[in-house]
């Protein structure tokens, strides 16, 4: 037995609600960015993926326009930072509708930190952050497709396997699931791919 949905015939937030609870979990791409008039904000995106390997680029999309995607379209730079289960509160908080004119980093207590290559800084707190230059921005229905290409990559070193990789229990990445549901670390299995 199986529920049918045909989306034409819902309302749009009843599909979004459909769909953010079925494609899951989903990492998420906390992203800072500062304003064209030096005013910080960051911000946690679940539809976060990887676009490239060779260049690297990032992908994140914003549902509508917000600060963040006004800040990248005005600068062309942006950091996604990768946030651990011991800040779920703080990202959390940064889904907050403030305005534009509110440093989100103090409202919310993070550390700023400067980026190697960029001007934006990065959230100290988190681990791993990937500093991005705007590579396009592509509108798709109501949403906004945010590519960026990785110019440089910061991880804290306590995070670091002996492979020099990031080891994913020590990072203990968060996840959005449906509703207010968050993911925390799951068991993991190895399964090698065939040759």
């Amino acid at each position: 037995m199986r529920t049918t949905f045909v989306p034409a015939d819902m309302r749009p937030s009843r599909v979004y609600r459909l769909v953010t609870a079925s494609v899951v979990p989903r990492p998420i791409a906390w992203v800072s960015t500062r304003s064209v008039d030096g005013v910080l904000n960051v911000a946690p995106y679940s539809f976060f993926t990887v676009a490239s390997s060779e260049p690297p680029i990032l992908q994140f999309t914003s549902v509508g326009r917000k600060d963040s995607h006004r800040n990248i379209a005005e600068t062309g730079e942006f950091v996604i930072n990768i946030g651990t289960e011991s800040l779920v509160d703080e990202m959390n908080a940064t889904s907050a509708s403030l305005p534009p004119d509110v440093d989100e980093f103090a409202h919310v207590g993070l550390t700023p930190e400067p980026s190697d290559r960029i001007a934006v800084p990065r959230v100290a707190e988190a681990p791993i952050a990937f500093e991005c230059t705007l590579e396009r921005l592509l509108d798709v229905g109501n949403c906004s497709l945010v590519f960026g290409e990785v110019v440089s990559v910061s991880v804290a070193s306590d995070v670091l396997a002996d492979d020099g990789l990031p080891d994913f229990a020590a990072l203990a990445p968060p996840s959005r699931l449906g509703r207010s549901e968050w993911g925390l670390t799951p068991p993991t299995v190895i399964r090698d791919r065939p040759a």
